[in-house]
């Protein structure tokens, strides 16, 4: 634990924070799970569509393609990939070539950055994979090449792709100079891989005046100052594959740049690179030093890490395409838990769902049925950790158990109406994750699903579960006059580009997160809110979002009042949330659901708790309660629609400037 801080000093700061605003236990439960899950391996494969999702009309079942990137284009037998980081593979190319794809691209893209000229002495400095494929790259383009490298081996293989030139880095300066008649290379690449300084040094000593340094593989960075200063070099990062990398609404939402504006993104850089393997000016049939079948996939890793002595190149990793893949996989051998009256299946496992939800549910002696998430890795992770019996291939083979009473819907937010109210119609009680819908019309249709279904719907308001809410609500019990209810919000940032603020994706914050605040107040008037006006700040800052911090004032049915202040743009070591309750002569102060303080005759009385407890707890006992007992759900279905409906109403209210009715 202490090795990972220190190399992770960003993440140990975030565990310390999250210590300060929500307790050790709660932190520890949350590490615990990340911890404890695994990563997909591989960003560069190639295979066979067996189907494609909704909008894409590029590709059909059948086509044979390579893809790309983390997380998606990984080490497993089936891959979900977005379709901008697919490309067809020439129809005379093995799979094999094909894997190479996003290698190829990212060699492809560091080339384009040194805009190489004909004629001009370009060095590559490090002659892996990426190093060798930049060599025929060069070469192809009709520059005359250098290649540096530690390993002779490699050295002798790039000679033989058309470096003119080899050596190790003791022997090339001088080298360098000669072959280039005194006047340093016009550009170099580094393609090395070392936490070392030396490439960017050694770049800038053979470098001619003027000239460019690309940096594509992962090194020290440290530049000397002398060396560029004095000669005036370029010195650039290629950021990987190319335009579009780490963009979302490229990478993730499928929306391609305009060609006319952006000739080569990372798409069209693969394609340029299988383009030049089928007419022959790249080879890389030559850089494959190992093939294994998937079964012996470890193998591979033992001559990466170096417990195998063998010296290795390329290594591919081959599947059977015709092998029949199932679409259930036992995880847990252990029977299954006759005393529970709880049966879950699970739909969906992000970070919330494993470090508070499932160790929740668990702590409730409930029977984990099956769990399908986005990712299969994710599915089978979290189902040994939790003791799932299996792990499926999507929702519907969650949703056709017919052993299973409860359905957690812990999705993206785009998913959850309409799966919550596929398992009404099947008679399953469904617990799903905040916001219950992403507009009216899901809204109608679950709620109306709920209405007509034997199951019972709830929603993860939790706040409302809280000791210092159960605490606030008593000490106004019996009241005679409306409320009054400050609730500030210390939000933080959330990203652009996060799936949470996509409007499609995830809503955007109001409907998120405000959802929750909305509950508690409405648990608290015993209402619900009958008009909503908001207004946001405005800031030419691209990096502010205009709905994130925003003033939000409610009228609820019974004449109570109730303001949020949703606040993005504060510091994060201040509390995150503080409510402030005033009404028949008495106040309540919740400080972040650590602290309750009740006033009234002129008396305090301040309740303080071991750690942060926001409800989940209570929230998942009483959810287990309704499915062993078959009570009415804890919140209405027109309290729940209340909340969702006026999370609408306020992202209009912020577009039109108008207060709205509920």
């Amino acid at each position: 634990m202490l090795s990972k801080a220190k190399e992770r000093p960003s993440l140990y700061k975030q565990v310390i924070d999250r210590v300060k605003t929500e307790g050790l236990l709660n932190t520890y439960t949350a590490v615990q799970a990340k911890l404890d899950s695994t990563t997909a391996l591989g960003y560069s494969a190639a295979g066979i569509v067996v189907g494609v999702g909704d909008g894409v009309a590029n590709f059909r079942a059948g086509d044979r393609v390579a893809c790309a990137g983390v997380g998606y284009a990984s080490h497993a037998e089936v891959i979900s990939v977005p379709q901008n980081l697919c490309v067809r593979l020439p129809e005379e190319m093995s799979f094999d070539e094909g894997a190479f794809g996003t290698l190829g691209a990212i060699a492809l893209q560091g080339v384009r950055l040194a805009q190489p000229a004909l004629g001009e002495a370009v060095v590559v400095l490090g002659l892996g994979l990426l190093g060798q494929i930049t060599v025929q790259l060069l070469k192809a383009n009709g520059c005359r090449v250098f290649g540096i490298d530690i390993d002779e081996a490699k050295l002798t293989s790039s000679r033989e792709l058309g470096a003119e030139i080899c050596a190790t880095p003791e022997k090339a300066a001088a080298l360098v100079k000669e072959w280039s008649r005194g006047r340093g290379a016009d550009a170099v690449l580094i393609t090395a891989a070392t936490p070392s300084n030396d490439p960017v040094e050694l770049a800038g000593d053979i470098s001619r005046a003027k000239g460019r340094v690309i940096v594509v593989g992962a090194v020290g960075m440290d530049v000397p100052r002398s060396s560029y200063y004095l000669k005036e070099l370029t010195f650039q990062i290629s950021m990987s594959y190319g335009p579009g990398r780490y963009d979302p609404e490229y990478e993730e939402r499928g929306h391609d740049y305009p060609f006319a504006y952006v000739r080569w993104t990372e798409g069209r850089n693969i394609e340029a690179f299988l383009d030049l393997i089928a007419n022959g000016s790249v080879s890389v049939e030559n850089l494959i030093s190992h093939r294994f079948p998937i079964e012996r996939g470890q193998d591979a890793y033992k001559l990466i890490s170096g417990e195998t002595k063998e010296p290795y190149l390329g290594i591919i990793l081959q599947y059977d395409p015709a092998k029949a893949l199932p679409t259930k996989i036992q995880v847990s051998s252990r029977p299954a838990n006759r005393s529970a009256k709880v049966r879950i299946g699970m739909i969906g496992a992000g970070d919330y769902a494993r470090g508070m939800l499932l160790p929740k549910f668990r702590a409730n002696n409930v029977d984990f049925a099956s769990i399908a998430t986005a990712s299969g890795l994710t599915a089978r992770n979290v189902g040994q950790q939790f003791g799932f019996e299996s792990c499926v291939s999507d929702a519907d083979e969650v949703l056709k158990d017919k052993s299973t009473n409860l359905i957690v819907i812990a999705t993206r937010h785009d998913s959850h109406a309409a799966l919550a109210g596929r398992a009404l119609a099947l008679g399953k009680h469904v617990f799903v994750e905040k916001p219950l819908a992403m507009n009216d019309s899901e809204l109608d249709e679950v709620i109306t699903s709920a209405s007509n279904s034997s199951g019972r719907l709830m929603g993860g308001f939790n706040r409302r579960f809280s000791p210092c809410a159960a605490e606030a609500k008593q000490h106004f019990a019996g009241r005679q006059s409306p409320l009054s209810i400050l609730y500030r919000v210390n939000g933080g940032r959330v990203p652009k580009s996060s799936w949470a603020q996509d409007p499609m994706t995830g809503g955007g914050r109001i409907v998120g997160e405000v959802c929750h605040f909305i509950d508690l107040m409405h648990f608290l008037t015993d209402s619900v809110t009958t008009r909503v006006y908001a207004e946001a700040i405005t800031s030419s800052n691209h990096k502010i979002t205009d709905a994130d911090s925003v003033f939000i004032t409610l009228k609820f049915a019974d004449g109570s009042n109730g303001t949020i202040a949703y606040l993005a743009e504060g510091d994060k070591s201040m509390n995150k949330e503080r409510i402030e309750v005033f009404g028949d002569g008495k106040v309540v102060v919740i400080d972040d659901f650590r602290q309750v303080s009740m006033y009234a005759g002129g008396k305090e009385i301040v309740r303080k708790f071991k750690s942060q407890d926001k409800g989940q707890s209570e929230e998942i006992r009483v959810v287990c309660s309704v499915v062993t007992s078959g009570g009415e759900a804890p919140i209405s279905l027109g309290d729940l629609a209340a909340t969702t409906r006026a999370t609408f109403r306020i992202c209009e209210s912020l577009k039109s400037g108008q207060a709205l009715g509920v």
